[in-house]
Parts: C-alpha cells; structure tokens; sequence
C-alpha cells in the first residue's frame, strides 16, 4: 500500500481543530459540576424537610470552591437556613441545617439551634425567641448568629462533669466541640468560638467528694449537675445539634473537613429589612421563610463595629459579681 504525503498546512489546520474540540469539551466537563443535579434538584424547596433554591446554590458553590483548591476533600457538606422556624410546635423541631453528600445522592435535613443573642436590658435588644430568629451579628459576646462561608476545624472533647442516669447510675458527660473557621463577616468565628456541638449541658451544677475519680481535682471534688438537652431551643451563637445527629455529623468532619453555608449573610438582612420597609410584594422581595417573616416583622444584622463598644459599656456600667466556687452536693 502507497502512502501519501499530506501538506504541512492540512495537518496544522487538523491539529488545531482537534485542541479546539478538546478544549471545548475540557471547558463543558469543568462547567458541568456547576449544575445541580436531578436528584438534588428535587430536594429544593420552602417547605420543612427542603433546601430553599439560594442556600443551596451558595453552600454548593462554597464546597466546589473549596474542592477546586485542595482545601476539602470530604464528600459531603453543610448548610443551614437560619431563617427558617426552629420549633414548629407540639413537640416537632424545624429541620433547617443540611447534611447534602453528592456522590452518595444523599440530602438530609435536621434540626439545629440559632444565637439567642441577650436583652442588654435598658441598652440594647437584640435577643431571639424560641422559634424564630430576628437578630443576627458577629460581636464578640453577642451569643448571635453570622451567617456566611465556613470550614470545620478540630475537634475539641472536654469532659464537663457527670450527671444521673435513668438507670441511677453515675455517667461523665463528655462533649465534643467542632471548631468553625469563617471568611468575611464570619471570620472572628475562631474567636467568637463558634462551632458545632450537641445540644446538651448540665445544669444546676454542685461539687462531690470522689477522691478516686479520675476527674476529681486537687481536693478530690468531682462537679455534678442534671444532664439538659435542648435541641428545640436557642445556642450561643453555635450550630447546636440533636446528641444523635452529633455523633454522626461530628464522626464525618473530625480529621476531615468540609464546609458549611450558613443563611443569611448581612446583605441578605438589609435586602429583605428593605422591602419589608417598602411593603414589596412577596414575589419580588428576596428570599425569607414567610412564616418566620410574618413573626419577625423585619430582620436585623449587628455589625461587629457597632454592637462590640455597646457590650463593652454595658459590662463596664454592670459588672459581673465575683465568681463563686459551686456548692457541696447534697445527698449521695
């Protein structure tokens, strides 16, 4: 069989046409990602249980961001839509934090906790009810929501004392602490320690004598308290969760960060606070859960800069009394 020569132009033409068709196909493979999937795309929705369209669009845009540098390797990531109702009544929690996992095709919705923020009584209002939340901020002290980007960090157990069981029996309660980094307005979260963490704590704390506990002190005083779960009700500032969910969300996460979206940012606030100012119809306004809307009236975001010097004056007007040692138990 001849072979026959083909003129050099031909065959520069041919190979670039082929780097064209290579590279066109390189740019729809890299687009791709960007588009959310079907079955994902089924779980969007205002309704309980579903992902609002923009929360969704801004954590999966975090987590794609943070994949594309090397920064997260995890398969899942996280979201939450603090605007959402967090106790819905009659014993039934809002489930408004999200667990989506896209190589699994697996979306989960949970409940968590929002700031409770504080009535600086005489100064400065900026606490939230139960249900919904009103005000959010990132000031240091402000036990306030900020939303926006974030990474988990390390986990962090402490042991906080031990508690009576149903069985009667002593238990140390040991809780794990996931740190949050922030980027923007969220960015003091490390200093705001601001995290994940299951909704429990102790109350009504007192001291026991346990010489022999590992955990006692110096004196061989142990603390003691009742073991409280609050899953319905309000954090520090944290994403608190359910003690089931924790151990599942925190055995994801440790050693292995992804990121979270938290909704809304301050933006989001000033936008929605205006067309309620400006009594615009519901179909132009941004996105709020209507029902918390409805409660709330308009949101408000306080910035750091503003709400920091208040806490500050308002501490230095009212000091804290001296710290006082716990009490010695009574009874066994």
């Amino acid at each position: 069989m001849r072979l026959r020569s083909v003129p050099l132009g031909i065959v520069v033409t041919l190979s670039l046409l082929v780097i064209v068709i290579a590279l066109t196909a390189a740019g729809r493979s890299i687009a791709a990602p960007s588009a959310i999937p079907a079955w994902l795309q089924a779980h969007v929705g205002d309704s309980d249980g579903q992902i609002s369209q923009v929360v969704l669009e801004r954590a999966r845009a975090l987590y794609l961001k943070k994949v594309a540098q090397g920064a997260v390797s995890n398969p899942c990531y996280f979201a939450m839509d603090a605007t959402r109702p967090g106790d819905l009544g009659n014993g039934v929690l809002g489930r408004r934090y999200y667990v989506v996992c896209e190589a699994s095709q697996s979306f989960r919705a949970i409940s968590s906790g929002h700031g409770g923020g504080k009535n600086l009584k005489g100064t400065a209002d900026f606490s939230n009810g139960r249900r919904c939340a009103k005000n959010f901020g990132n000031a240091m002290d402000s036990e306030l929501t900020a939303g926006g980007a974030y990474m988990t960090g390390e986990a962090k157990t402490s042991f906080k004392g031990f508690y009576r069981t149903a069985a009667k029996q002593d238990a140390a309660f040991v809780r794990t602490f996931i740190q949050f980094d922030g980027e923007g307005e969220a960015a003091n979260a490390r200093q705001r320690v601001i995290g994940g963490h299951a909704a429990q704590v102790l109350r009504t704390m007192c001291m026991r004598k346990s010489p022999t506990n590992s955990y006692a002190d110096h004196d061989g005083m142990v603390p003691f308290g009742k073991l409280v779960e609050y899953a319905g009700g309000r954090s520090n500032g944290c994403t608190s969760w359910s003690p089931t969910d924790a151990q599942q969300l925190i055995s994801m996460v440790k050693g292995n960060p992804t990121t979270l979206y938290i909704y809304p940012e301050s933006r989001d606030i000033a936008a929605v606070a205006q067309a309620a100012k400006n009594h615009s119809p519901s179909g132009e306004a941004p996105y709020w859960n209507a029902s918390c809307l409805k409660e709330i009236g308009a949101p408000k975001f306080w910035p750091q800069k503003v709400l920091e010097p208040i806490i500050a004056q308002y501490k230095k007007d009212h000091p804290a009394p001296p710290a006082q040692p716990l009490p010695i138990c009574n009874g066994p």
